[in-house]
């Protein structure tokens, strides 16, 4: 039987990890004690139903006494199972909440949720929904403009020319009556002509994603066939956003920020690499060297 599509898998941490190594993880990020969430029986706005926990059915048995609740995709889960899913998806930037159950032997169901029924059936307590929701709103943002904030006020700034570094804050602008302006890459004060997309005029003003691209170690893809040393991090080529591969799978990716699927060994978009060679074999053009350009996103 064939794998699942990297690109429907990508996300699915509960390959990797058990629902317990998820809980620890995130209770110790949040500081709190661990707390098993529960379905109040009573809960009337609920569909209930006896089976296994979709989300995490091989902690999970028939008949094994826990509440299960049906979500809009009609898949079954447990506040707990929902949870921990959800904020593995916030974790890999992912803000679009799937389900991830697997369906006719291979596929995954797929299916968004809204957040409002994440919120409710997960059983969110006041701490996780404030952290869902400035995780969910920073995300969202990122998608659709670059914002960061002023090294000076720390009021946040949106960068809407991507292929220039010089940016203005029209705070501090309006402040100091002059202009001021900052390095998007090194957070000092612009130093130098203007506009540049590679760096200012300031010591140490590099760009760290292109270092990564260039100094990052190498792994193999083991079912892919002839992948057996690939750069571990990429850019998308669509948008330039960091991504790396799971090592599980076809050597198909999906960009989390622009939803483009491309080829991690030789760069080329999927319909364009699928066109020469299998997503279980190398490309014939073989493995693309090191980046050393990231793409600037131009937005629809």
């Amino acid at each position: 039987m064939p794998h699942p599509h990297q690109s429907d898998v990508h996300s699915n941490l509960f390959q990797d990890k058990t629902l317990s190594e998820l809980r620890r993880t995130n209770m110790s990020k949040l500081g709190q004690e661990e707390v098993e969430k529960h379905y109040d029986p009573l809960d009337k706005t609920l569909t209930f139903v006896d089976r296994k926990d979709d989300l995490d059915p091989l902690f999970s048995e028939d008949g094994d006494g826990v509440l299960k609740a049906q979500m809009s995709c009609g898949h079954a889960v447990t506040p707990e199972s929902l949870t921990q899913w959800c904020r593995s998806q916030l974790d890999e930037g992912n803000y679009r909440f799937r389900c991830p159950a697997v369906v006719e032997g291979t596929k995954l169901c797929n299916k968004q949720w809204p957040y409002q029924e994440v919120r409710r059936l997960a059983d969110l307590s006041v701490e996780e929904m404030q952290h869902f929701e400035d995780t969910v709103a920073r995300l969202a943002a990122a998608e659709y403009c670059e914002i960061q904030p002023c090294p000076q006020c720390k009021t946040n700034v949106e960068r809407k020319d991507l292929s220039n570094l010089c940016v203005k804050c029209t705070i501090c602008t309006a402040d100091q009556k002059k202009t001021c302006q900052f390095c998007w890459q090194c957070h000092k004060p612009w130093k130098g002509k203007g506009p540049r997309s590679d760096r200012c005029d300031n010591d140490g003003c590099i760009n760290r994603d292109l270092e990564l691209l260039q100094t990052c170690k190498t792994i193999i893809l083991p079912e892919v066939e002839g992948v057996t040393s690939c750069p571990s991090v990429r850019v998308c080529p669509t948008c330039g956003m960091k991504v790396e591969h799971s090592q599980q799978y076809c050597k198909n990716i999906t960009c989390p920020r622009c939803q483009v699927e491309f080829c991690f060994v030789c760069l080329k978009l999927k319909r364009e690499c699928s066109k020469t060679s299998s997503p279980y074999k190398i490309c014939p053009s073989g493995v693309a060297p090191r980046q050393t350009s990231i793409p600037v996103w131009n937005r629809k």
